[in-house]
């Protein structure tokens, strides 16, 4: 059986595919639309695309994504995910439901919160928010679409595992994403792991 298959991603007319040259190789580009989100979401392609393909479900986090914010593990684990894309082939799908699914602006809000000595799931509570608003049907409707049914999924959340395998895709191996915690992450990380039981 082949380990890598090639497996063509074939754009629909509404959904612009292109090269992206970067960094940490070169990629295809390509975004795509969902129903209940205003912004379309971003897929980056590595080819070949293994038998079972690599994939990293980004939320987007503008404040640690674009200006390197300390406070989370962000962008650490985009700019991982990106070079594991590149080495292995697969997809990133950057998913546009910031601050775990509130919005920019009320993740500021969060952010006032924890700076009065809040934890990032106290201040969503407060917010009247739960502690997780983001969906993953959105990413597993994308891989369907594209005939992708198998994936190893990099990731630390167990809910994002259990939401795309309800969703319809197989996750073959869960593969973690690791980063080095800091003074300003690191009572964030321990709320990941112990309160929401993030693998950390």
């Amino acid at each position: 059986m082949c380990k890598t298959c090639d497996t063509q991603i074939e754009a629909p007319a509404d959904e612009p595919i292109a090269k992206l040259p970067s960094e940490f190789g070169d990629f295809e580009i390509t975004s795509f639309r969902s129903e209940f989100y205003q912004y379309p979401h971003v897929a980056i392609i590595k080819k070949p695309l293994p038998e079972v393909v690599n994939l990293r479900i980004q939320s987007e986090c503008m404040t640690g994504d674009v200006f390197g914010s300390l406070k989370c593990d962000c962008r650490g684990q985009l700019l991982h995910a990106l070079n594991y894309i590149q080495e292995h082939g697969g997809i990133v799908l950057y998913l546009r439901q910031e601050g775990r699914g509130i919005g920019l602006e009320n993740k500021i809000r969060a952010y006032q919160l924890q700076d009065e000595g809040m934890d990032t799931i106290e201040a969503n509570l407060a917010l009247g928010f739960e502690i997780d608003s983001r969906k993953f049907d959105v990413a597993a409707d994308y891989l369907k679409n594209h005939d992708i049914h198998r994936v190893n999924l990099l990731t630390n959340n167990p809910e994002k595992v259990e939401q795309v395998q309800q969703h319809g895709i197989e996750v073959v191996e869960r593969v973690p994403v690791l980063i080095e915690s800091n003074e300003n992450s690191e009572r964030y990380l321990n709320t990941k792991k112990h309160q929401m039981g993030h693998y950390l």
